[in-house]
């Protein structure tokens, strides 16, 4: 996912080949132990930020930076 750009789940689990698997992404992304390599701060719910590891809070302040 580049830099500044986000997903949602559904369309990630689409894009990995089967829509149903949105919540297994969002696992997925729960479970990832280096989440500034791996940035799943730019995977977002359809109709909000969806969870992150660190909290909702740095999830926020990681895409503002990416933005600025």
């Amino acid at each position: 996912i580049p830099v500044a750009e986000t997903i949602t789940y559904g369309d990630l689990a689409q894009a990995l080949g089967n829509r149903s698997l949105a919540r297994a992404v969002g696992q997925a992304c729960g479970a990832n132990p280096i989440s500034l390599l791996i940035p799943c701060h730019r995977v977002v719910g359809h109709s909000g930020l969806g969870g992150f590891g660190g909290g909702i809070a740095l999830k926020k302040k990681l895409l503002a930076l990416e933005k600025n």
